[in-house]
């Protein structure tokens, strides 16, 4: 069964910071608003059995009973998800469940295997070792599982960082160049260094420039500034579309000085982001 099915219908827009916790290890009632905690994401670090029973078929009813009790017994190596028919039709379409009760193995967000109808305790006991084995070490959650290796921090980092945060910026910047200098395809190092280029500037400003900037639009150093103080603001489009303005009335010398200030602020951003693109777009437009 697994890949046949696609579970990502039933995904919930992601939980606001400060959510439900993941849920523990055990048995469990789950509906289509917690399948995707308790089911898909659940899953990747131990199996989840999902049994869908109705109250109405008493096969199906002992048939959970059986399932609570194996799940006691392995002492949480895997999740029961106990999901009742009739009030969750979106899982059951979504698994493509032909009768109740249907039994489901799902191991890294995905259907791994099932069986439809009621069986023997003996066969349950087989079909949930199978699962077992078939997932053994290769979840997160999973006692044999190799444990990830630990992310080592690069010394280099930490120490620029921490003079960063004792407010040393010149001791801060030296440190990120000399990175660059032992590898100058350090590529962290060199966005480092930009955030705190430009960090350095723009604190040293004074916001009154951007009226400044605002009444005399022949002004190019306060312009400049200005759009320092509006990027130190989080107002980037306002920053780019500001020295667009002073690249469209300039030539020569200010117009070049105007272009390479305003590719270093491209260059703080993920060139992907769409607010870039966008004042790419309109910098083509004004040089040509």
């Amino acid at each position: 069964m697994s890949g046949a099915v696609d579970l990502s219908a039933l995904k919930q827009p992601p939980a606001a910071p400060g959510g439900a916790a993941a849920p523990a290890a055990g048995n469990h009632t789950v509906t289509e608003a917690d399948f995707e905690a308790k089911v898909i994401r659940r899953s990747t670090q131990v199996p989840v059995v999902v049994a869908l029973f109705s109250q109405r078929s008493a096969g199906s009813v002992e048939l959970v009973r059986t399932l609570e009790r194996f799940n006691a017994e392995d002492g949480g190596a895997w999740d029961l998800a106990v999901i009742e028919a009739e009030a969750n039709m979106n899982i059951v379409q979504a698994l493509r469940v032909q009768g109740i009760p249907t039994v489901i193995a799902v191991a890294g967000g995905q259907p791994l295997a099932d069986f439809e109808g009621a069986q023997p305790d003996p066969q349950v006991r087989q079909w949930l070792d199978a699962v077992m084995d078939a997932t053994a070490g290769k979840l997160e959650g999973d006692p044999g599982a190799t444990p990830a290796e630990p992310e080592i921090e690069d010394p280099r980092f930490v120490d620029a960082e921490d003079k960063l945060s004792e407010g040393d910026f010149a001791g801060a910047e030296a440190a990120y160049e000399a990175i660059i200098a032992e590898e100058p395809g350090n590529e962290e190092a060199k966005a480092a260094l930009r955030q705190l280029r430009f960090l350095t500037r723009a604190q040293q400003l004074d916001p009154a420039v951007v009226a400044t900037a605002d009444a005399d639009p022949t002004n190019l150093d306060a312009a400049l500034d200005a759009a320092d103080i509006e990027m130190f603001e989080q107002r980037a489009e306002a920053a780019f579309d500001r020295i667009i303005g002073v690249i469209k009335r300039t030539a020569g010398d200010d117009r070049t000085r105007a272009r390479t200030r305003l590719l270093e602020l491209f260059e703080l951003f993920d060139p992907a982001e769409p607010f870039v693109i966008a004042a790419r777009r309109k910098l083509a437009a004004a040089l040509y």
